[in-house]
């Protein structure tokens, strides 16, 4: 069965116009100029950018200085994975702040807090396993913050506008990954790992004052239609009943469920990343390689999402999001191969360029959640995001010790393949809804 059609209509001359056509096609292309000159996502993108870069310095920097100290590439994983595991414990339930609390005090606690642990993190001398326990700490802030900002960009943008925004704010992610990963090693080189550490927590004291400066105090959402100010208002529930009821919402819906396993693939394609190591071992090279191998799939995806989301119109996007998933883990199979370590690096950028679509499904999801649930379900399936990406890279390496990096990294490929073309089947049936979904929101907003 083909994708469903929005369009009942006969296809004749009366059907829409050429100028409405264009009129439509110029509104999604300036929605990135409109969205921009908002003045409260300037400050939301801003203190979101330095946050980014902020957490990627720490990565490279926390994984170099660990194995400064252990001399095990192993080691040195599990500081990695340690950033993706957290969310398993406390991801569901601290996302569920953001519906309970007001999402800009939200953000700006969590940076806060960020930026005091990691000074800690930079002390000379820590211990490892206490580095590991601080990265932990580190990692769940950043859980609630996603929620907030994801949550409160609702309340800022909305239709076609929303897209756009979300997509600056992942492309924004992409480029500071970038930055961090590259520049990073280049400044622990200069001033050693102890003191970019500390210094990364100065960015999120930063992004705690655009926030404070730049973002406007909103009430709470109420989750009962009623105001919270309201006399009898009801009570709002806990943290264990939110999670249950988000959970509930979004995996008894078949497009939300269908989205999230399509954005939880990464937790196979994602899995180089935390190979990098030994992959740079194996082939003879050294901390340079190690970098690029890491940011190869943002290279890609940087440029594959400016390609998809300037030149790809909203609705054909979303009827690509399912073949992109097949064709981001297609590039792994070559490691079944002796490919050289460059050629691999193309693989991984090409990987990235398809794995754009996660932009899509992002704001596919968020524009189907209700939203006085918007919160919650969005910090679920980012947690859940971060749970498989960090399941994976320990799978992965317990795995290469036996079996090295090549066939891990294939088989990996092999199975999102198949994964992602069981998910595209079922999305081909839903587009249509979704497209539909959004062009109303973009009608409604509209005078």
């Amino acid at each position: 069965m083909g994708n469903p059609s929005i369009d009942d209509a006969p296809d004749n001359e009366d059907h829409e116009s050429s100028t409405a056509q264009k009129a439509r096609e110029n509104d999604w292309r300036s929605s990135y100029r409109d969205v921009m000159a908002i003045g409260e996502f300037r400050s939301m993108w801003l203190a979101h950018a330095l946050s980014v870069v902020g957490t990627n310095l720490l990565n490279i920097a926390t994984a170099l200085l660990v194995y400064h100290v252990t001399a095990s590439a192993f080691a040195a994983g599990i500081t990695l994975a340690l950033n993706f595991l957290p969310p398993l414990i406390g991801g569901p339930l601290l996302s569920g702040l953001a519906d309970i609390l007001p999402r800009r005090r939200v953000m700006i606690a969590c940076d806060v807090l960020r930026a005091g642990v990691i000074v800690l993190i930079g002390v000379p001398g820590m211990p490892v396993w206490a580095i590991w326990a601080l990265m932990f700490f580190v990692v769940l802030p950043g859980i609630p913050f996603a929620a907030a900002r994801a949550a409160l960009l609702t309340q800022i943008i909305q239709g076609e506008r929303y897209v756009a925004s979300t997509t600056i704010i992942q492309l924004t992610a992409q480029l500071g990954m970038l930055l961090g990963l590259i520049a990073g090693g280049v400044i622990v080189s200069f001033i050693g790992p102890n003191i970019t550490v500390m210094g990364t927590g100065l960015l999120f004291a930063l992004s705690a004052l655009i926030v404070l400066f730049g973002v406007r105090a909103r009430p709470v959402p109420d989750r009962e239609g009623v105001s919270d100010d309201t006399a009898g208002a009801p009570k709002r529930p806990g943290l264990l009943v939110m999670f249950r009821d988000g959970a509930k919402l979004v995996f008894t819906d078949a497009k939300l469920r269908t989205l999230v396993l399509l954005a939880w693939l990464a937790g196979l394609y994602g899995i180089p990343y935390g190979l990098a190591t030994p992959m740079a071992d194996e082939a003879g090279a050294g901390a340079t390689a190690t970098g690029f191998i890491m940011a190869g799939s943002s290279i890609g995806a940087l440029f594959g999402g400016l390609i998809l989301t300037r030149l790809v119109p909203p609705p054909t996007r979303m009827r690509l999001l399912g073949p992109l998933a097949v064709l981001t883990s297609v590039p792994l199979l070559l490691w079944f191969f002796e490919a050289p370590l460059w050629l691999l690096v193309v693989a991984l950028a090409a990987c990235g360029a398809a794995g754009s679509y996660q932009f899509v499904a992002n704001a596919a999801f968020v524009l189907c959640v209700p939203q006085e649930g918007r919160a919650q379900a969005f910090g679920l399936a980012a947690s859940g995001l971060q749970v498989v990406q960090g399941i994976g890279i320990l799978v992965a390496s317990y795995f290469v010790e036996s079996f090295g990096t090549g066939p891990v990294i294939a088989w990996a490929g092999v199975l999102g393949v198949l994964s992602a073309a069981v998910l595209a089947i079922r999305w081909s049936r839903m587009a249509g809804q979704t497209i539909a979904r959004m062009e109303e929101t973009e009608t409604e907003r509209s005078p």
